[in-house]
């Protein structure tokens, strides 16, 4: 793998520190024109386009009902509220899994967990795996990541087909920030470093045609300047703070792209690998089940133009199908997928005519799942699955079916009245499905996932993560 620059310590550009001068000093909004306009024959003809560039900000532990452009009356997220609303948003996304790993190797392959079989600390993404960013690689593209989760690290089998993929050089933020996150271990650096990073790479890069991706981290360590908004001393207050801090690292990203003449040929994509509890179940944080507030997350596709009004897909999917239709809009596959381009239901809702088949992406069976217990191999594991149809959510605990929950979420979507007892026939239908769901996974490459040994190190830099990890 050719790493170049990207893997050195890179020399900190001036127009870079001006940058983010700006950043601690205001609140500036991506608020100029920079696209042209257009709509559903403009989307369908990015496929024959040679120029475009993709930018995919994945943003750790982003609750959508934490965001404006999701219902939110904080203004948490005044820049990406502009940005969804000239783009397309897809209002009921799931998350495959509450924790990292076991959610990014669904979203990356386009696979559900029981099927790639990456649930355990110590699962590796198989080389014969089919990443994106090989898709990407392959087409053409120059491919880079930058990342701060341990859990999406080489060592895990997560840089296939980047021509790039780093943790950035820590140390170089320029913003007085506060940490509300109860860890005792901070993770090192913070997004300034990445942003500031992402942005050298368009300098070094920008007349490439390129695919970018971005794994944004403080979100997840409640991390925030003291130029956010003062929501209150709570945990929840901490992380609408750094949700904020969040969204101007973005909205100064989106400024360099325009000052480099790149936002009308990217393509940019905000999607999250799962949420954060607070009480709503009775626990804070994530990766120990799959209630909504966990699994609820945003992905909103922005186009290299502006589209008057929106578009909001209404239509619940998840993350599983977030590649396929990025790849299908710029004329790709990913090889293998489960998940499905969701252009059909895009074009629906712009007022299109969408193609012959797109009834099969309604109704869908939509799963989730985690393995409790999966940070320590040495002990027995709790599996949950997750199953949405309709409006029905179940969660069915494969070890004791007795704690099996059914949610309506049409009437209940906080789901907090379990009717597991009272509606037998939708419990034994789903439950069913679940079942149906684990014994016929199959792995789609033949093989099943490597197991890595972790050493001292990356277990602390894990461990700072907040998990409770052993070997």
């Amino acid at each position: 793998m050719s790493r170049g620059l990207l893997q050195s310590p890179w020399p900190y550009f001036a127009g870079a520190a001006l940058l983010f001068v700006l950043l601690v000093a205001s609140q500036i909004q991506v608020d100029r024109p920079a696209r042209p306009v257009g709509g559903a024959e403009e989307l369908l003809a990015l496929r024959s386009r040679n120029d475009l560039n993709v930018v995919f900000l994945l943003v750790d532990t982003l609750r959508a009902d934490r965001l404006g452009s999701y219902g939110y009356q904080r203004p948490t997220t005044p820049n990406l509220d502009q940005l969804a609303a000239g783009g397309i948003l897809f209002e009921r996304v799931r998350s495959q899994s509450s924790w990292t790993k076991t959610s990014m190797a669904s979203l990356w392959t386009g696979t559900r967990p029981a099927v790639n079989g990456i649930l355990e600390s110590q699962h590796v993404v198989p080389d014969e795996a089919v990443l994106p960013a090989e898709v990407f690689q392959q087409a053409g593209y120059r491919t880079a990541g930058l990342w701060r989760n341990g859990w999406v690290a080489p060592n895990f089998g997560f840089d296939q087909g980047f021509d790039s993929y780093v943790r950035p050089v820590a140390g170089r933020s320029r913003a007085q920030l506060q940490r509300g996150n109860p860890s005792t271990h901070p993770l090192q650096g913070t997004d300034e470093d990445l942003t500031t990073s992402a942005i050298e790479f368009l300098d070094n890069y920008g007349h490439q045609r390129f695919f970018l991706y971005l794994h944004y981290m403080d979100v997840h360590q409640y991390l925030y300047d003291d130029k956010a908004p003062s929501f209150g001393n709570s945990y929840s207050d901490a992380y609408d703070q750094s949700v904020n801090w969040t969204d101007r690292l973005i909205a100064h990203l989106v400024e360099a792209l325009i000052e480099r003449d790149l936002l009308a040929k990217t393509i940019l994509v905000l999607a999250s690998d799962h949420g954060e509890a607070f009480n709503e179940h009775g626990s804070e944080g994530h990766a120990r089940n799959l209630y909504r507030e966990v699994a609820h997350v945003p992905l909103i596709l922005v186009p290299p133009f502006e589209i008057e009004g929106g578009i909001r897909v209404s239509e619940p999917v998840s993350n599983l199908d977030a590649f396929p239709t990025l790849l299908d809009l710029v004329g790709l596959e990913l090889p293998h997928a489960e998940g499905r381009s969701l252009v059909p239901l895009i074009l629906e809702a712009a007022g299109a005519t969408a193609p012959e088949g797109s009834d099969g992406l309604r109704g869908r069976p939509i799963y989730t799942q985690i393995n409790r217990g999966w940070g320590r191999p040495k002990t027995p594991k709790r599996p949950l699955v997750g199953v949405r149809r309709g409006e029905w959510q179940m969660f069915h605990d494969l070890a004791d079916s007795s704690r099996d929950e059914l949610y309506d979420e049409a009437s209940d979507p906080g789901q907090q009245r379990n009717l597991a007892s009272e509606r037998a026939q939708e419990v034994a239908e789903l439950s069913s499905l679940a079942k149906e769901y684990v014994d016929g996974a199959t792995s789609p490459w033949g093989v099943a996932p490597p197991e890595v040994k972790l050493n001292e190190l990356q277990l602390g830099q894990l461990r700072a993560l907040g998990y409770a990890v052993e070997q």
